[in-house]
């Protein structure tokens, strides 16, 4: 009975090492979704001297990946609503005024409703005024999700002494976006830029194959896995995206910053560094 004990002991032991704690019985409350550190870098982009007007049309999904079965062998591995994380993006860095071009036709419909109304009597307050043109746009932000790749590294280690096991595995995927500006006027590509970020997922896990007495086999087995969210990863993607974006127009004399500092004494210089070769 005492080497049971001391088996269950050293199980739990290597659980509390290498286990985290379930899914809490209670759900979690819904909240804001977490951002990363290319977020805070927008954030902290110098403020341009005049915001840009931009549209967007869409940020298609050109990987052709799926899920692989038994998941689903029609669902998508990366999201479908890319266009509203690049319009998030373009947000946040303050370099952008954003026009809705995606859900262009409600806008429309909506001012036709609008002018319809005008014509009776008793208007509204809120739309008793003539409806302005809308905005036109300078630029239009083209892009899409260009790769997808799984298994790009994978590989584990464990241990093994007296039916007493750890072990511990890893998967690295891998997703690539593409995000250029071009210009409405002349249709020219002002810029160009290609982003790649890396998506962990790792599996642990802690097992017991143990005979504490004659005929007596004890066997226990807990573990878990970890797969990094791949929709923030392209999120991330895509806002890295945007920072060098702006940071190429400013190095090519494209746009200003409102303070004219050279680029290399700014927050731009983070998306100046050419990456490193491998």
């Amino acid at each position: 009975m005492n080497k049971v004990i001391l088996a269950l002991a050293v199980l739990a032991t290597l659980q509390g090492c290498s286990v985290r704690e379930p899914m809490p019985a209670d759900a979690e409350a819904p909240r804001l979704t977490p951002r990363t550190s290319s977020y805070q870098d927008l954030l902290q982009l110098p403020r341009p001297k005049g915001r840009l007007v931009a549209a967007v049309y869409g940020f298609r999904d050109q990987t052709g990946q799926y899920k692989p079965s038994p998941a689903s062998s029609f669902s998508t591995a990366v999201t479908q609503g890319a266009a509203s994380m690049l319009v998030d993006a373009m947000q946040a860095s303050g370099w952008f005024i954003v026009l809705e071009r995606e859900g262009l036709q409600n806008v429309l419909t909506e001012r036709k409703i609008v002018r319809a109304s005008q014509n009776k009597p008793d208007v509204p307050a809120n739309i008793a005024d003539d409806l302005p043109s809308l905005l036109a746009a300078n630029l239009i932000m083209e892009g899409a999700i260009v790769a997808y790749e799984t298994n790009v590294r994978s590989g584990g280690a464990g241990a093994r002494y007296l039916g007493i096991g750890l072990s511990q595995e890893y998967r690295v995927d891998q997703v690539t976006v593409n995000l250029r500006a071009v210009d409405v006027r002349s249709g020219q590509v002002l810029a160009n830029v290609m982003t790649t970020k890396t998506i962990y997922s790792i599996g642990r896990s802690a097992n017991v194959y143990k005979f504490v007495e004659f005929k007596e086999l004890l066997e226990a087995e807990a573990g878990y896995t970890t797969n990094e969210p791949a929709q923030l990863c392209v999120l991330s993607a895509i806002e890295a995206a945007v920072g060098h974006l702006v940071a190429q127009g400013v190095e090519r004399r494209l746009w200003q910053t409102a303070d004219n500092r050279p680029s290399e004494q700014s927050s731009l210089a983070k998306f100046l560094t050419p990456p490193a070769a491998d």
